[in-house]
């Protein structure tokens, strides 16, 4: 049986209120079908969604929907729906869900899918619960659905993040998409793999060396005793032919 949602309380975020400053450089570009794009800004659309949905690390063309891509340039599907198809493809589930918890992945998607930060942990774990009882699909569903998705972003624009504005700050927040895609957790799980994330980004030289500190695996120490026994009469078979050589009873 499925639960109801938590109910949670919205704080007055940005997002929230009509803007009154000055349009400037980290006011948003809006990406749209509404005005018939020609092939070029079609092709600009498509980036968008991809960009905002995979991120930037993302971006791969291994990572491409072509069928989806096709029917939105056809018009056979709004960009909601393309959104949609990203959301729930193989690739992002295997790169953004499988990877998250259903914490880290609510928090995740309020910002690509709704371009806003969560109001706090209750909606955080109120969003959690639709996932673990609905199922991505279903999850993506209520995202799209939502009053809040519709009134903003509609059927043909791409999702973007609503308002970087701070108040009484100079400048704007940072953006989502340099927001780590993986949580605490997972990070902590490569850790314990070797991986030295403040040096290398990948596994440390002690862990990927240990195999070369004593006592040393018995595959390994074979394998050093063969090269080392042929490796020696090698050279020693040189040296005879080289000494036979100077005195004429061998020629090389």
């Amino acid at each position: 049986m499925a639960l109801s949602q938590l109910e949670y309380t919205p704080t007055s975020q940005n997002q929230r209120v009509n803007n009154f400053h000055v349009p400037g450089d980290d006011q948003p570009v809006l990406f749209t079908t509404n005005n018939q794009p020609d092939s070029g800004e079609a092709k600009e659309i498509v980036r968008a969604a991809y960009r905002q949905i995979f991120n930037e690390q993302q971006m791969l063309a291994s990572n491409r929907l072509t069928v989806l891509e096709s029917q939105l340039n056809c018009g056979q599907i709004t960009v909601r729906d393309f959104i949609r198809g990203l959301l729930v493809s193989p690739v992002f589930r295997e790169r953004n869900y499988d990877p998250n918890s259903n914490y880290r992945f609510a928090r995740m998607c309020l910002q690509r899918v709704l371009g806003r930060e969560a109001y706090n942990d209750r909606e955080v774990l109120a969003l959690s619960i639709t996932l673990a009882t609905r199922g991505l699909n279903g999850f993506v569903d209520d995202l799209l659905n939502s009053d809040e998705y519709l009134a903003n972003f509609g059927e043909d624009t791409v999702p973007y993040q609503r308002n970087r504005i701070l108040p009484q700050h100079g400048s704007g927040d940072v953006t989502f998409a340099h927001m780590p895609r993986y949580g605490a957790d997972y990070r902590d799980k490569l850790k314990d793999l070797g991986y030295d994330f403040q040096r290398t980004g990948s596994p440390s030289l002690a862990a990927r060396w240990d195999w070369q500190k004593p006592p040393y695996p018995q595959g390994v120490q074979i394998l050093g005793k063969v090269i080392a026994l042929g490796g020696g009469t090698f050279f020693g078979l040189i040296a005879i032919a080289t000494i036979l050589s100077w005195f004429g009873l061998l020629h090389i």
